[in-house]
C-alpha cells in the first residue's frame, strides 16, 4: 500500500501534466489566431490592390492590366504601393452647400484639420507610415504650422521660384499639406534624412522640374546644415559633411540622346532626339547613384525631329516631306523614351540603385497654353474640381506603360518606383508663380484692358510650396527601400 505522501505526490505530478497540456493548447490556438489574422490582412491588402487596379478613366471603369511580372514584383515587395494605371475620380460632390472636401485627391473649402478616417494621425507626426498605405491617394489638408523653410532662408531657390520675393501677395498656397486616405506622411525631418542617406547618393536627372525639386530637398535641408558645393553647371553637386550624403543634379532635356548636328536631310540647328539611344551624358555615371529621381516629358512640345532606328519617324512642330508619313508625334515619342530610360536602368549590369519615376507633373494653363495665353492669375487655394486634360493623361498613360515595360525586362538588382503626384496635383493651380517669375517691381500681373493675361509660368512651383510634397513623398518611397517594412499598422 502506497503511503500518502507518495499518493499526493503521484496527484500533484498529474495535475502539473494537465495544466502544462493546457497551457500547450491555449498557446497553439493564440498562434494560429494571430498568423490568421496575419494572413486575412495580407489578404485584404493584395484584393485593396487589385480593386485600385480599376480606374475610372473619362466616367468608365477600365482595368489596368499588369503584366505578370509586374504583379509578381508588387507581391514581393509591398513597399512601393503604387497604383500603375490612370486613376481619375474626380467629379465628387457634397451636400446641399456644395462639396465641403473633394475625396481622391481631396481638398478641404475651409482650413480644418478634422479627417473622415477612422484612425486620424496628426498632420505634424513623424512616425513612419505603415508600408500598407497608399500615398497617392488622399486630400489636400490646411496645416497652421507652415512650410519646412521660408523664402528667406535658402540661398539656392531660383529667382524664378521665389514668389514672395517676386511680390506675390497672397502665402496660403504654402500651408496645404498632403493627406492620404488611411495613413500621415510624415513632416520631412531632414536629419533623419541625412542619417538614411549616409554615404549615399542621390540624383535628380532630367529637365527643369528635376531642378525644381532638387532645390525644394537643398531648401529643407539647408534648415540643419550647409552644404558644400562642388559641381559646376552641367552637374550640380552638394555634399553634405556630416554624413557623406550627396544630392546631384544632371540636366537632361528628355532623357534620351539629343543632337543638333545634321542627320539625313535635316540640316544644322533643329534638335534631333534619337528616341531609342539613352541620354550618353549621364548614362555611364548611373552605378555611382544610390538613388535616382526621373523626371522628363514637358520638352517634347518642343520643335524638333524623331529618329528611331537610325531613321527619321516624326517630328513636333515640324515635318517638311509632303510624300512620307508623320509615323510618330510628340506623345508617342515620349512613350518610347520613357521606355528607352528605364528600361536601360532596369537592365544596366552595374546599377543596383533605387530609380523613382516621379509621374507627369500637371500644368495649370487655362484658356491657352504658355505661349498662347494660358494663365494661372488668381488661384489662391487648392481648386475644387480638376479640368480634365488630354494632353497630361496620354502622357502619364506613357509613362505608366514605360514603367510597367522596363519592370518586365528588368535584370538587374536594381529597384524601379512610381512616385505617382500626377493626380494630387491637379488640384495644385495655386502653387505656381504666375506671374511672379522676377523681381521687377514695374512687372505687369493682371489682365490687360483686352482681357488678355500677363506672360506667365503655371508648370513650375513657388517655393517653399506644394514641390516641397514631392520630397516628403520621396523621402517615404526611400525610407520604405532602405529601412524595410516597418511602421504604423
Amino acid at each position: 500500500m502506497k503511503s500518502p505522501r507518495s499518493f499526493s505526490l503521484g496527484h500533484d505530478v498529474v495535475s502539473v501534466g494537465l495544466l502544462a497540456l493546457l497551457l500547450i493548447f491555449t498557446s497553439v490556438v493564440l498562434v494560429s489566431q494571430s498568423i490568421r489574422s496575419k494572413v486575412l490582412r495580407f489578404e485584404n491588402v493584395y484584393v485593396m490592390k487589385a480593386f485600385n487596379s480599376m480606374s475610372l478613366v473619362n466616367g468608365k471603369t477600365v482595368n489596368n492590366s499588369y503584366d505578370e511580372n509586374v504583379v509578381q514584383d508588387i507581391r514581393k515587395l509591398t513597399l512601393s504601393n503604387t497604383t500603375l494605371g490612370p486613376s481619375r475620380m474626380l467629379d465628387h460632390t457634397g451636400g446641399a452647400n456644395g462639396p465641403s472636401e473633394i475625396v481622391g485627391s481631396l481638398v478641404a473649402t475651409s482650413p480644418s484639420l478634422d479627417y473622415d478616417i477612422a484612425e486620424p494621425v496628426s498632420l505634424l507626426s513623424n512616425e513612419p507610415v505603415s508600408t500598407d498605405c497608399d500615398l497617392y491617394h488622399g486630400k489636400w489638408v490646411y496645416d497652421s504650422s507652415g512650410p519646412l523653410y521660408s523664402n528667406n532662408s535658402c540661398p539656392v531657390l531660383t529667382q524664378s521660384h521665389n514668389c514672395q520675393r517676386n511680390g506675390r501677395p497672397d502665402k496660403e498656397y504654402e500651408n496645404w499639406r498632403w493627406k492620404p486616405a488611411h495613413c500621415d506622411v510624415p513632416r520631412f525631418n531632414a536629419r533623419k534624412f541625412l542619417e538614411l542617406m549616409r554615404g549615399k547618393t542621390i540624383a535628380f536627372i532630367g529637365d527643369s522640374l528635376a531642378r525644381n525639386q532638387m532645390e525644394s530637398l537643398l531648401c529643407i535641408l539647408w534648415q540643419v546644415e550647409v552644404p558644400n558645393n562642388r559641381g559646376y553647371k552641367r552637374m550640380h553637386r552638394y555634399i553634405f559633411r556630416s554624413t557623406s550624403t550627396t544630392i546631384i543634379r544632371i540636366w537632361s532635356s528628355r532623357l534620351v540622346h539629343k543632337t543638333s548636328a545634321p542627320f539625313d536631310h535635316v540640316l544644322q540647328g533643329l534638335d534631333k532626339i534619337h528616341l531609342g539611344v539613352p541620354d550618353k551624358n549621364f548614362i555611364d555615371l548611373i552605378p555611382n547613384f544610390d538613388v535616382i529621381v526621373i523626371s522628363s516629358g514637358h520638352w517634347f512640345t518642343k520643335r524638333s525631329a524623331y529618329i528611331l532606328n537610325n531613321e527619321i519617324v516624326g517630328g513636333q512642330l515640324w515635318w517638311p516631306y509632303k510624300s512620307r508619313i508623320n509615323k510618330i508625334n510628340n506623345i508617342e515619342a515620349y512613350g518610347i523614351s520613357v521606355k528607352t530610360i528605364l528600361t536601360s536602368l532596369a537592365t544596366h549590369p552595374n546599377y543596383t540603385g533605387l530609380t523613382i519615376l516621379r509621374s507627369y507633373s500637371p500644368d495649370h494653363y487655362e484658356s491657352g497654353d504658355w505661349d498662347t495665353g494660358g494663365s494661372c492669375t488668381g488661384k489662391v487655394k487648392p481648386a475644387v474640381k480638376v479640368v480634365e486634360k488630354g494632353f497630361t493623361n496620354k502622357m502619364y498613360e506613357k509613362q505608366v506603360t514605360g514603367f510597367n515595360h522596363a519592370m518586365e525586362k528588368k535584370t538587374n538588382k536594381s529597384k524601379l518606383r512610381l512616385m505617382d503626384i500626377t493626380q494630387a496635383f491637379g488640384y495644385r493651380s495655386d502653387g505656381h508663380p504666375g506671374p511672379y517669375t522676377r523681381l521687377d517691381p514695374n512687372k505687369i500681373t493682371k489682365r490687360g484692358v483686352d482681357g488678355r493675361p500677363p506672360p506667365q509660368d503655371c508648370l513650375h512651383w513657388c517655393m517653399p510650396g506644394p514641390i516641397d510634397t514631392w520630397n516628403e513623398l520621396m523621402f517615404e518611397v526611400i525610407r520604405r527601400e532602405f529601412e524595410g517594412p516597418k511602421g504604423l499598422s
